[in-house]
């Protein structure tokens, strides 16, 4: 598999790389920010971007989707929660004193349970996980998911912002998350990665 990480803009974002390292396709999950450095690790790898994901409709997500469709015809996928509020995220980026682009209409909704294939040998199960977000999803493949700003090592994503909910997120990470096993990658949105393990035993927000 491959799977590479670059931070990006002022708010320290995941973006994924990951795909099949058969036929060199992948998918970017959250170019926030940018673009030209994921570019060039795409080019300098010999990637073709066929997929670009989000996992939730903030702008520090998704502000990099406008460039990186242009340079590379990637189709852009995000939940149907997601779908109308990417589209006017500049406005949402001035609230923070930044600014983001507008990203391009999505070429495919994702739903629970969708299947995003990735060349040859990368599967990728669409999980419904709202709570930081109305369209909030996790993406789940083998050994390893990536689970946007739902949860980080030691901690949770934010539920002040329009559309999220603790109680919410409290239940999508124990029903959609942690019964994906203990030995679970899970890579987030910021930070660095961590398992399921390791969060249903010491994070705080579920072993109070």
């Amino acid at each position: 598999m491959i799977l590479e990480t670059i931070v990006v803009g002022p708010l320290q974002v995941n973006c994924y790389l990951v795909g099949c390292e058969k036929s060199r396709e992948v998918a970017v999950i959250d170019p926030g920010d940018d673009v030209e450095r994921i570019v060039e690790s795409l080019k300098k790898a010999n990637l073709k971007a066929v997929y670009i994901i989000n996992t939730h409709e903030h702008f520090d997500h998704v502000g990099g989707n406008k460039r990186l469709h242009e340079a590379t015809g990637a189709q852009i996928l995000a939940h149907s929660a997601s779908a109308e509020e990417i589209t006017k995220i500049s406005s949402r980026a001035l609230l923070w004193g930044m600014r983001a682009e507008d990203s391009p209409p999505v070429d495919r909704l994702l739903e629970e349970g969708d299947l995003v294939n990735i060349g040859e040998s990368i599967t990728l199960k669409v999980l419904s996980t709202p709570g930081h977000s109305l369209g909030s999803i996790s993406l789940a493949g083998e050994g390893f998911a990536f689970v946007g700003d739902l949860i980080f090592a030691g901690s949770i994503g934010r539920t002040d912002f329009p559309g999220g909910d603790y109680e919410t997120l409290i239940r999508s990470v124990k029903e959609k998350i942690f019964p994906l096993g203990d030995d679970v990658v899970l890579y987030s949105g910021h930070g660095p990665a961590t398992t399921v393990g390791r969060e249903r035993a010491t994070n705080p927000f579920f072993t109070s």
